[in-house]
């Protein structure tokens, strides 16, 4: 799978592992910013009091509970017919993910969504 682009932003950041529940359950119940990669491109960003439960959300949540699951979502139902939350955790479980904790994971997220402008980030907050 791919790895995490050349940048100082990333520093602290783990190495990209799939997303799956397996890679979830390592996740600290810390605060932090989350990047979603197909490949070596950060297509999501997000930021979380609880790094653990924000994924879990992401990959076995509902439309309603996570943008990010909404999206992958919307994006599969191009493709044909209406998705299934199965269908969207199976996509997400072909990208990794990477993590670090953060004091201010809010301002990390808004300047690497400046900076990489992921295709899931429609807006920063």
């Amino acid at each position: 799978m791919g790895s995490l682009p050349e940048h100082e932003l990333l520093g602290d950041f783990t190495s990209p592992r799939p997303f799956t529940a397996d890679t979830v359950v390592a996740a600290p119940p810390a605060p932090g910013v989350h990047v979603v990669l197909d490949r070596d491109t950060i297509v999501y960003v997000g930021w979380t009091g609880n790094l653990r439960r924000r994924l879990r959300q992401h990959l076995t949540g509902n439309r309603e509970s996570s943008v990010l699951h909404k999206q992958v979502g919307e994006l599969l139902d191009r493709q044909g017919c209406p998705s299934t939350a199965p269908d969207i955790a199976a996509w997400l479980g072909r990208q990794t993910v990477s993590w670090c904790e953060s004091t201010t994971p809010k301002e990390l997220k808004a300047e690497l969504v400046t900076t990489f402008g992921p295709r899931f980030n429609h807006r920063i907050d």
